[in-house]
């Protein structure tokens, strides 16, 4: 039953006509509130996920819970559904489960807090925001079990719950949430500090409010909302094709494994248009897991999803809101990886979740070949080190990889950032006085980037020497599978991880692994992977390659991929027009997708020389779980 509205005043909203500079002023007031809400967070939280990664997302919706500004897209549709109580002036509702609010958030770790905004009696806005709490319990520390089988391991499960009611904190309530946490203080911080940002946002509606009045902000939020849906029905209508004698789009790619020696996981998605709308259909994606791969994909989060690759590809100035989502239709079957039955276990669906916008990149472009993305870095890799100091103190840290961004039509990918673009890195500095490790080396990662024309973004090498004995967790994928490369661009290089023991030994580490015992000395080299090249390398201008190998993001032997023939750093003209004409005979024409592989099967065959681990084996799915997928 959706949640019950109670206001005092029932007078309605009256639609008013927003002249343009008004409609400016409110619009960039909400931007800048919510840049508000972003530094109050940053500014006052403990962890370092969220202090210095950043990794919180916060938004300001209108009275129906459409986001009008933020970054994730409104969370506050499926929480509206799921919850069964009232909305009252004064409260503050907290939830982590993504079975109770139909996927809101995805994963236990992630703190979602929602605050209706009153005036006059009536509800006028909401302040939300989620970020990842570093630690919620279970079985692991980081809360993030690559062994998990239902959702109930994976640490305290919060359904929608008022935890301010009528302005008044329910002290007892976050008591009982912060015990059973390993990291109390920084999830207090934390909280409070999320609680803090929904305050300024408060301020700052009210304020317009106060400025303009009730209608007059209703009405420009509206016409914000409005503004999107057109700029973004004029872009499907531009990059989506109708559907031509029921031919239709179709992407496929996959999860390497789960962690227990499964896989790989595929995702597969349908695209086609009909007049205005866009549908997306994930039949025939694989079945749910028995592991915490699994990512219960809200059909509003993919909209989310979908318009900020679009709105970031094609035209960044739109405002990104929920404006358009009445133009896309989703269909997700209940029972696949992507919609999985409660208990599922969850906490390691950052790979599914990134994965998407893999997938998109490679359904949206057919349409528009020239528009294409290469694959990137469709994830956001995990490093968890935890355990008890020279002094008995418990330390425990959460740190988020970067990697390479695709080659895109308009350039080459950045190296070494983040799937979130406002993600930032956690400073070195700060980890070694705050950690018991040495950062050893931080660089990118030579020729792992695809060659093409805009070179793929090079990956990410960390050096992590461990001063205290511990444990450590892993989480990462495309160690088996490449992200691949567009319109003749080539893949990039696959993601490892070494441990050189303090004695010397060493051994290959799988991407995704818990309890990993390491002592002092230890150093684990954890190298992510590069983003896929976009176009044909043998069209990009020499010099930008010998400027790519001055600089060390290209070796002189991964110039030759580009044709390029550098001898005592200069470029030898002859010997590089002879190379690619020799390449280019001997390559013939160039593939729209190159994945390196030829079929999955084919891979596997070679998994063991090339990456030193055995290939996972097929996934066996639950009977009820592969019929509900079909």
């Amino acid at each position: 039953m959706p949640a019950r509205i109670i206001e005092t005043n029932s007078t309605p909203f009256n639609r008013v006509t927003v002249d343009p500079i008004t409609l400016d002023i409110v619009e960039n007031a909400l931007r800048n509130a919510r840049n508000e809400m972003d530094a109050v967070l940053f500014r006052t939280a403990m962890s370092p996920g969220i202090r210095e990664q950043h990794d919180a997302f916060p938004l300001i919706a209108n009275e129906e819970g459409k986001m009008v500004v933020g970054q994730f897209g409104s969370f506050l549709y499926g929480f509206m559904q799921g919850y069964d109580g009232t909305i009252e002036d004064g409260d503050v509702f907290i939830t982590n489960d993504p079975y109770s609010c139909n996927g809101a958030v995805s994963h236990l770790n992630d703190w979602l807090l929602m605050m209706p905004i009153f005036h006059d009696g009536k509800l006028v806005s909401w302040a939300a925001m989620f970020g990842h709490m570093t630690d919620v319990g279970g079985k692991v520390p980081g809360s993030l079990p690559t062994d998990a089988k239902m959702i109930y391991e994976e640490g305290i499960i919060v359904p929608p719950t008022k935890i301010y009611r009528g302005g008044a904190l329910q002290d007892e309530l976050l008591n009982i949430l912060l015990h059973n946490t390993r990291m109390p203080e920084w999830n207090k911080s934390d909280f409070f500090a999320i609680i803090a940002a929904l305050r300024l946002a408060e301020r700052r509606v009210r304020e317009n409010i106060e400025r303009f009045g009730t209608d007059t902000y209703i009405s420009a939020m509206q016409d914000m909302l409005d503004r999107n849906k057109a700029a973004m029905g004029a872009i499907i209508q531009m990059i989506i094709p109708e559907a031509v004698d029921g031919k239709k789009a179709y992407f496929e790619d996959w999860i390497d494994d789960d962690g227990m020696g499964n896989g790989p996981y595929k995702i597969a998605c349908h695209l086609h248009r009909e007049g205005e709308i866009a549908y997306f259909d994930f039949t025939g994606s694989d079945p749910q897991s028995f592991s915490s791969i699994n990512f219960l994909l809200n059909e509003e989060m993919f909209k989310m999803f979908f318009g900020a690759f679009t709105i970031n590809l094609f035209d960044p100035q739109i405002l990104f809101n929920d404006g358009f989502y009445d133009l896309v239709d989703v269909h997700i079957p209940e029972g696949c990886i992507l919609k999985p039955k409660k208990p599922a276990a969850l906490s390691c669906r950052t790979h599914m979740l990134g994965r998407i916008f893999d997938l998109m990149g490679g359904l949206l472009g057919q349409g528009a070949p020239d528009a294409l993305n290469a694959a990137g870095f469709s994830d956001s890799p995990h490093f968890m080190y935890s355990g008890f100091d020279g002094d008995g103190e418990w330390y425990q840290l959460f740190q988020i990889g970067f990697g390479g961004i695709p080659g895109r039509p308009a350039g080459d990918g950045a190296d070494g950032h983040s799937l979130w673009p406002a993600f930032t890195n956690v400073p070195n500095e700060f980890l070694e006085a705050y950690f018991p490790l040495r950062i050893r080396t931080y660089a990118t990662i030579p020729d792992s980037g695809g060659a093409g024309l805009h070179r793929g973004g090079n990956g990410i090498t960390i050096a992590y020497e461990m001063l205290e004995a511990g444990e450590v967790s892993i989480h990462d994928d495309r160690w088996l599978t490449y992200p691949w490369g567009v319109n003749g661009g080539e893949p990039g290089m696959r993601s490892t991880k070494r441990l050189v023991r303090a004695d010397g030994t060493e051994e290959n580490i799988p991407s995704k692994c818990d309890r990993l015992a390491v002592q002092p000395g230890d150093i684990l080299h954890f190298n992510t992977w590069g983003g896929g090249g976009w176009g044909d390398p043998f069209a990009r201008d020499p010099a930008l390659v010998l400027r790519d190998v001055k600089r060390g993001l290209v070796t002189e032997d991964g110039a030759r991929r580009y044709g390029v023939v550098i001898a005592q750093g200069a470029i030898d003209i002859k010997a590089t027009e002879t190379l690619r004409r020799d390449l280019t005979s001997a390559r013939g024409d160039t593939k729209l997708f190159d994945r390196g592989f030829e079929s999955i099967e084919e891979l596997k065959k070679r998994a063991l020389r090339q990456t030193g681990f055995e290939p996972p084996k097929a996934p066996i799915f639950r009977q009820r779980y592969a019929r509900a997928a079909e």
